[in-house]
């Protein structure tokens, strides 16, 4: 008999206490990742444990290790940079038309054979003592670069020769964390392809040593006139020094240069001592620093032309981070304030001076005279025309833009200036004491009388004597500060002692051209330039804006002085009786009470101010030559050929208007 089936039903019976034990007796499903931490409370709760701190960082490390690994082998070594192909940089006149090209590499590769021992010594002690031994990179250098860039400071330092390798030869000079990582990966791979020796070949073959020279064997060249395999160890510590930058190290380019070249050549060879590649005895033979012969200027740059191109660049680096390697590297498109014609007229002006004046083969001291020259705009500071030397392939050093001439009585206006200023600051300006006693006072003038004060005649006579008085009684650092701020450099003043008032300081013919352009801009200082622009690539490089004027005399101590100076013009540009004629100009000279070892002449009009010097100098003599005999007994010590000077190119570019009536010059000058 069958049993009815039961039907269970529908509803669930409530669990009993048992079953509620059995579920609480369960294990909680475990989370791969423990975070935020399971049974942690407040703050314990959000610390990841040590093991998950480690599985991260293994995990890390495990992905970037993948990471370089594949970008590793996806990078290929690409071409070298071929030499033929680099774009000169062209420099350009104010009317746009091409002055000159330049850039076009200079390098000879050689083999590492013809590069003696001695030099590759020197080098891999200079750069990278581990050469033979490391992988190609500087992991330390690569970060402290990085930081650097991002941080926006210098990025030299730090890079094995391997990397400066890759970088002269597969990639190019930009400073930025792309290119770094490129280079990290390129030295890695071309130091596990490439033996050592090949490497130290191209990278000897590659280096930039300043004076438009790649390579060691441009470099040897350059500045021994020897092949780099006659170069001896002293010499090659020379050439490893400039690796560092030879805008800092070329001895050659001033008196700080030379220091720092000094001390790292000496560096350079105790550290060959130090690395073992030099005996202490072979390093105790070299204790006279090897002087390089001085530089010289490709023909292209032949006359005035090396000259513009040495103030344009002095510009450009002054104003960027753009170096002379970059310029020599190329592609720049200059645009320059030099005017052709201004600067063919005044190159005539002083052959002309000198041929008529000058007799180097009667006249011993005339063999050592050199000229000066610089014009600038007035009205906005620029740098129109200068006369730099005969010629910039035989006269390197720039006479326009060198301090080391004193300005002699050309300095006096400063100081009168800065008499003025004291003056008019007092509550009171009817005196201003002196040492001994005495006051320089001002009279009181008419309306109209250009020249109210003392200092004016003494201006006129070039008398010393009230010049040093005043000096001193307004202190020699007031006088400074007015020089300073009307556009001399603070490197050019010299020391402060009484002589500093009658121009004992060497302002270049740029500055001192620029400053006195501040009396007829009633006070106004602007900088003096000479880029408009710069293009590469199609691209404008900034930074190249117009300088803008500033304040640097009172408007009212300007027109005084402007009107003494006219004074001075007067006197020392008095027309022919035949000619009708005067110049509206202010002058600022030295004369025949001048015991400076050079002359000046200032010639500053509302549309140009131009200033010649002439002195004498011997190429193994540190310090200037006396100027007397120059010329012959008439020119009061070479006082009177500058004026020559400036008077023949003024004629030529801005022929003087004519003289109305018996007038004076109006304009500057008239106080109210």
């Amino acid at each position: 008999m069958r049993l009815p089936r039961i039907r269970r039903a529908n509803h669930t019976e409530p669990p009993s206490d048992s079953d509620d034990i059995q579920a609480d007796r369960r294990e909680p499903r475990r989370r791969r990742i423990d975070f935020p931490r399971d049974g942690r409370r407040g703050l314990r709760r959000w610390l990841p444990s040590w093991k998950l701190v480690s599985g991260l960082f293994l995990l890390s490390v495990g992905a970037l290790a993948g990471l370089f690994v594949a970008i590793y082998l996806s990078v290929e070594i690409p071409d070298e940079h071929d030499s033929a192909r680099r774009q000169a940089t062209v420099y350009y006149w104010a009317d746009g038309s091409r002055m000159v090209s330049v850039g076009d590499t200079n390098r000879q590769d050689i083999t590492l054979a013809q590069v003696p021992k001695s030099v590759r010594n020197a080098v891999i002690a200079a750069e990278n003592a581990d050469f033979y031994r490391d992988a190609g990179i500087s992991v330390t250098g690569i970060a402290r670069a990085a930081v650097n860039i991002v941080k926006g400071e210098e990025t030299q330092g730090g890079s094995t020769i391997t990397q400066q390798y890759v970088k002269n030869t597969y990639l190019s000079q930009d400073q930025t964390i792309t290119r770094k990582v490129k280079e990290l990966f390129l030295s890695l791979k071309v130091s596990n392809q490439k033996p050592k020796s090949e490497i130290l070949q191209g990278y000897l073959n590659t280096s930039w040593f300043g004076r438009d020279s790649y390579g060691v064997q441009a470099a040897s060249y350059a500045y021994y006139g020897v092949p780099a395999k006659d170069l001896n160890p002293s010499q090659g510590a020379l050439l490893a020094t400039l690796l560092k930058g030879a805008d800092s190290y070329d001895p050659a380019l001033g008196p700080a240069n030379h220091k720092r070249a000094v001390e790292r050549w000496s560096w350079i060879l105790d550290r060959q001592v130090e690395t073992g590649s030099m005996s202490a005895g072979e390093r105790a033979k070299y204790t006279s620093f090897p002087e390089p012969k001085p530089p010289v200027k490709p023909t292209s740059q032949a006359g005035q032309i090396g000259y513009l191109v040495d103030i344009t660049n002095k510009y450009i680096k002054s104003r960027t981070e753009i170096t002379d390697k970059d310029l020599a590297g190329g592609g720049y498109r200059v645009h320059t304030t030099f005017e052709k014609d201004k600067v063919r007229a005044l190159t005539k002006a002083v052959e002309k001076v000198r041929a008529d004046r000058l007799d180097p083969k009667k006249r011993a001291a005339d063999q050592r005279a050199q000229v000066g020259a610089a014009s600038v705009r007035p009205e906005d500071g620029a740098i129109v025309a200068v006369y730099g030397g005969a010629d910039a392939i035989e006269h390197f050093s720039n006479n326009a833009d060198t301090s080391g001439v004193p300005a002699g009585s050309a300095f006096k206006p400063f100081v009168y200036a800065a008499a003025l200023e004291r003056v008019s600051a007092r509550k009171h300006p009817s005196a201003l004491p002196a040492d001994d006693g005495k006051a320089l006072k001002p009279v009181a003038p008419a309306r109209s009388e250009p020249m109210p004060w003392d200092l004016a005649q003494a201006l006129v006579d070039s008398d010393n004597t009230p010049f040093v008085q005043t000096g001193k009684a307004i202190g020699l650092k007031t006088v400074e500060k007015l020089a300073i701020a009307a556009g001399l450099r603070e490197e050019s003043m010299a020391k402060l002692e009484p002589t500093f008032s009658i121009g004992t300081s060497t302002p270049s013919a740029v500055r001192l051209a620029s400053a006195y352009t501040t009396f007829i801009n009633e006070g106004r200082a602007t900088e003096p330039y000479s880029v408009t622009r710069i293009e590469r690539d199609g691209v404008e490089v900034d930074g190249f804006e117009k300088p803008e004027a500033r304040r640097a005399i009172d408007p009212k101590v300007a027109a005084i002085v402007g009107a003494a100076l006219q004074r001075v013009g007067w006197s020392a540009l008095e027309p022919p009786k035949d000619r009708k004629v005067h110049y509206p100009v202010q002058v600022g000279k030295t004369g025949p009470n001048d015991r400076m070892k050079s002359a000046w002449f200032i010639g500053t009009t509302s549309e140009l101010s131009t200033s010649v010097t002439m002195f004498r100098t011997k190429p193994d003599v540190p310090n200037l030559l006396p100027m007397q005999g120059v010329g012959g007994p008439d020119s009061e010590r070479g006082s009177a050929f500058p004026p020559l000077i400036w008077e023949e190119y003024q004629r030529t570019v801005a022929p003087p208007p004519p003289l109305a009536g018996a007038g004076v010059p109006q304009g500057l000058g008239t106080v109210s």
